[in-house]
């Protein structure tokens, strides 16, 4: 069987090493001039293992169990962050932290309580917990390695549904499986979300090197990244720039994006950080914005995790976090095996 995989993200990558494993014949599209620079290279390069997502039980089931499986195939491409804080500010959370210890508890996800960082000036419950960082040039790497003459790029697919078979760029295809979180296909389930982070430096070498996420709700956290002194500021209510029904609109406003704009979020956000850690701009400087588009589903309920459908000779993963790829992976095995019972 012979098939096209567009989209080289994550999942895209794994997918395909996981269907050449097989023996199969794969080809991988990918429209920029690299791997992984989309989505999968513009996030805050956090493996999750659940404790972000309090409110969506399948969100934190599909990150723990991606966490371990993660850890055994792609392990060297994390590292570990000596300290990762997840803290529940009094008053601010949608939670309070007797009742999302419980959550993280009954998810089987380990934590240790811990004392505040004495830079944390703002009331919190505060746990360790052992997620990692992905490092970004390390999984280009792997993955070339790993699919030799394999990822096209430079290439944007052009698919059309055929009986019994699919054409991506005229050639014919078993299966096309769409990886391009519905920006080769949309869905209506689903919108487009222009997105800003920010990059700070990290200029106090006498300051800690944390990790800190405050959860649940409209919150914010100051994350590694794979340089040492590098580290990505995001918020829930800031992050998001607007939401699309399309894709191109949606690049379209990251494109547009004036300095100006730019600077009123990063008030906004720095402003937010600094109500629980004053201190933050005497140990961090400002470098750059990271601008994106992410796929989201429409609701309220904190749903990131991941969801796979086949339409025809088509597949398409939508959603999810990096720590689903096996999930996804899975789905798709399931699908494929279904059809041709």
């Amino acid at each position: 069987m012979k098939f096209a995989v567009i989209g080289a993200g994550f999942y895209g990558l794994h997918i395909a090493t996981r269907l050449k494993a097989l023996g199969l014949e794969v080809k991988v599209f990918e429209k920029a001039d690299d791997i992984l620079t989309f989505a999968s290279g513009n996030n805050q390069f956090r493996l999750h293992l659940g404790f972000h997502y309090a409110r969506n039980f399948r969100t934190r089931q599909q990150s723990r169990d991606g966490y371990f499986r993660f850890l055994e195939r792609y392990g060297k491409l994390t590292e570990v962050i000596p300290e990762n804080y997840y803290m529940v500010p009094q008053g601010d959370s949608l939670v309070d932290f007797p009742t999302y210890k419980l959550i993280m508890m009954s998810s089987g996800l380990d934590f240790v309580e811990k004392e505040l960082p004495p830079e944390i000036t703002h009331p919190c419950g505060s746990v360790l917990t052992a997620e990692r960082v992905l490092m970004i040039d390390r999984a280009r790497q792997h993955f070339h390695q790993h699919l030799p003459d394999t990822i096209h790029l430079g290439e944007v697919a052009s698919v059309t549904m055929a009986d019994g078979h699919v054409e991506v760029n005229g050639e014919t295809f078993d299966y096309c499986i769409d990886c391009t979180w519905g920006h080769l296909i949309p869905d209506d389930k689903f919108f487009f979300e222009s997105t800003i982070l920010l990059y700070y430096r990290k200029k106090n070498q006498a300051a800690p090197s944390r990790a800190y996420t405050f959860v649940d709700g409209p919150l914010c956290s100051l994350y590694p990244t794979e340089n040492a002194d590098i580290f990505t500021l995001s918020s829930v209510p800031h992050t998001p720039i607007g939401q699309h029904s399309t894709s191109a609109e949606a690049l379209h406003t990251i494109a547009s994006l004036s300095s100006h704009d730019i600077n009123l979020k990063r008030l906004l956000m720095e402003k937010q950080l600094m109500r629980y850690y004053p201190t933050f701009l005497d140990d961090y400087e400002y470098v750059d914005p990271q601008l994106c588009v992410k796929t989201k589903p429409f609701g309220h309920d904190d749903d990131r995790s991941c969801y796979v459908k086949k339409y025809g000779r088509l597949i398409k993963c939508l959603s999810g976090k990096v720590d689903n790829i096996f999930y996804a992976a899975a789905e798709v095995m399931a699908l494929i095996e279904g059809a041709d019972e």
